[in-house]
């Protein structure tokens, strides 16, 4: 058995920590758990995974690198999450239904990759021809 139990959080480097907290708290409606005082960071709630926002210039790091490999959020209303997004004006960039779920893809202000997701099929089922 692994030495590593799970995954606390997740960096997420901007560039703006204000706008990025409009985005995460108001646009995702994400709990901000913790503000790190004077420094401009803080933590957002998934339910399962901690988004650590960055503004990396803030603490030394440099401009922020955009991740581009989507962070999935799990969503139980696909459609109707979809629809508040664009009401807020985040583009979506690509859907996919992969046989196994949904996913619609997006980008925060400063460009981190995100996607909705919804798993429709059982646990153990696998996409097709896979």
């Amino acid at each position: 058995m692994s030495y590593i139990s799970g995954v606390d959080f997740v960096m997420v480097p901007v560039s703006d920590f204000e706008q990025a907290n409009h985005f995460y708290g108001d646009v995702l409606e994400l709990e901000c758990s913790k503000r790190y005082g004077q420094r401009p960071g803080g933590e957002f709630e998934t339910g399962t995974l901690t988004l650590q926002v960055l503004e990396t210039s803030g603490f030394g790091m440099g401009d922020p690198n955009p991740n581009p490999n989507p962070i999935a959020l799990h969503v139980d209303d696909f459609d109707g999450a979809k629809v508040k997004l664009e009401e807020r004006g985040v583009e979506l960039i690509h859907e996919l239904d992969s046989g196994v779920c949904w996913m619609a893809f997006f980008k925060d202000p400063d460009g981190n990759a995100f996607c909705l997701h919804h798993r429709y099929a059982p646990p153990d089922a696998r996409p097709p021809g896979v």
